[in-house]
């Protein structure tokens, strides 16, 4: 899709009347967009905004895609500056409903039967309406259980799509365009979105998460998760047990009988999630959260998840651990080996500033130290030094966030930093039992079995290739695009400008001719070629001099 095709979208056009609206005239100028001088009749806001603030007001206004985005960027703090990621998690996706006899026609077409043979009783008015779906309450037909159905706006999927394709657009543009945003990598940061976004459509997909997650949690968990019916899912259409309860972000603090235990029981659960299973809710915060009658904790809307490796989970015990201990040393090793280095990293500078934050988050009493703030400011300062960690262990250090976050919600007295201290030691331990060891050791011997069968076959093709003279080394170039685009401006002026040149020469040859017919005295062929060429100078001048390229 090009510039051209974006141009007769009318979306795109609301995309950039917005962007001027709220002050990015720069950014649409760096764009380079054909039209877009026509497009600046609307005058901007004239309220006090700081930059942060302009794009989460902009996201509103352009909708549920561009806000279902901008919550997911506030997911990256390895990707997006510490202030945006505040401003973007403030975004709220409460959408107006979609209309029953629409909604009707979903559910029948996800089921392949008429509404009242699926459901025997079945609420108009939905429990909740967001971006990209409704929840409405039903009673299954079948057996009567009380059910929470979630069904998929119409055609949300064709306009997430639309959408996405042109902030990847836009995004590519940008980096290629403005050097200053290349820090936040925002071609990569749509690429990452767009796919969790369009796995998040996918319901089937989410009732198999509530699965797992119960499978881990057990009987008699803590935090209790919605049971999925799995026969009635498809992936426009999620069914699943209905759960009577508050949103815990309009649940009074003080109806609660028990907050020390409630908060202890949701971050313990959230740490084995993350550490011990290795499966766990993306976002955990007090919106997606119920407060059931019996004062039990249930997390919904299991869209969004991560998934961590054993050997993910070992990194990462290791790294808590040395934040926990205040190790610099092992903080750096453990980084270093878990994140990917786009440049040379000064390992000692890297050590001094991470002391730095270390001093600064343990100045403060231990109970209120906040062990999440300190992540973010460690993958804050690792985004300077263009130090890069897996975007599942990005997502998991977020929702760590979260659910302390949540945890000193329910209960600020709560020693987040012991009780995390205790479940990270209990876990670390577990490593190095013997069923543990004797695996690993396993899967090592057998890797270093496999590695001497392949070494010999692998050593003679090589030499075979070389004594044929058959071996070759490839070359590919990357990041070169914004030269290529730059070298292709600078040919087409310089061609421009000896056409002009050109045309100057001939029409003054013309004009020493005297021939007719005559234009004020003048051969009207050289006059016109004069005239011609000064408008197109004149064009050319302010061209460069209105895209700053001088």
């Amino acid at each position: 899709m090009d510039w051209k095709t974006l141009t007769s979208l009318g979306r795109f056009k609301d995309i950039i009347m917005v962007l001027l609206r709220y002050g990015f005239d720069d950014l649409v100028d760096r764009l380079n967009i054909p039209g877009t001088k026509f497009m600046r009749k609307k005058s901007p806001i004239d309220h006090p905004l700081d930059t942060f603030e302009r794009i989460r007001y902009a996201c509103e206004e352009l909708g549920p895609t561009v806000v279902k985005f901008g919550q997911m960027a506030s997911l990256r703090p390895d990707l997006v500056p510490p202030g945006l990621i505040a401003e973007l998690s403030k975004l709220q996706d409460d959408v107006a409903p979609v209309d029953m006899s629409q909604i009707s026609a979903a559910i029948e077409q996800s089921t392949g039967k008429p509404l009242k043979e699926t459901f025997s009783v079945f609420d108009v008015t939905p429990v909740a309406a967001a971006s990209i779906s409704q929840v409405h309450r039903g009673v299954l037909a079948a057996d009567g259980r009380i059910v929470s159905v979630k069904v998929q706006r119409p055609d949300i999927r064709a306009k997430m799509r639309t959408d996405l394709d042109i902030l990847a657009i836009m995004a590519d543009q940008l980096h290629e365009r403005v050097e200053e945003l290349n820090s936040f990598d925002l071609p990569n940061l749509v690429r990452l979105i767009k796919k969790t976004l369009l796995r998040e459509l996918d319901f089937k997909k989410e009732a198999r998460h509530m699965k797992i997650a119960r499978t881990h949690a057990g009987e008699g968990a803590d935090v209790y998760i919605p049971e999925a019916y799995e026969t009635y899912c498809s992936e426009h259409l999620l069914v699943m047990e209905f759960i009577q309860g508050a949103k815990l972000k309009d649940f009074k603090r003080e109806s609660i009988a028990d907050p020390e235990l409630l908060a202890r029981q949701g971050l313990v659960a959230a740490i084995d999630q993350i550490l011990k299973h290795g499966f766990f809710h993306a976002d955990p915060h007090p919106g997606n959260i119920l407060i059931m009658p019996e004062g039990r904790m249930c997390l919904i809307d299991w869209g969004m998840t991560g998934r961590l490796s054993e050997r993910d989970r070992h990194q990462l015990i290791g790294l808590l651990q040395a934040v926990l201990d205040k190790d610099g040393e092992a903080i750096v090793h453990t980084l270093l080996r878990i994140g990917h280095a786009e440049a040379v990293i000064d390992q000692r500078a890297l050590e001094r500033d991470l002391l730095d934050i270390l001093d600064l988050h343990y100045a403060v009493p231990i109970q209120d130290m906040n062990i999440g703030q300190l992540l973010m400011a460690i993958t804050d300062l690792l985004r300077t030094y263009c130090l890069r960690l897996p975007p599942d262990m990005v997502i998991m250090i977020k929702a760590l966030v979260a659910a302390e976050g949540t945890a000193r919600c329910i209960c600020p007295e709560l020693d987040v930093v012991a009780e995390a201290k205790t479940q990270i030691t209990q876990l670390a331990a577990q490593r190095y039992t013997t069923e543990s060891v004797l695996r690993r050791l396993r899967f090592t011997f057998t890797q270093l079995f496999s590695l001497q069968q392949e070494i010999p076959s692998r050593l003679e093709s090589l030499l075979g290739k070389a004594d044929r003279n058959e071996l070759t080394l490839g070359f590919r170039h990357e990041n070169l695009t914004g030269l290529i685009h730059t070298l292709e401006n600078v040919a087409s002026r310089v061609t421009f400008g000896i056409i002009i040149a050109a045309m100057i020469v001939g029409s003054s040859m013309i004009i020493t001719t005297g021939v007719n017919p005559l234009l004020f005295g003048f051969p009207a062929l050289g006059v016109i070629g004069y005239l011609f060429s000064g408008v197109l100078g004149m064009w050319l001048l302010i061209n460069i001099i209105r895209k700053r390229k001088y």
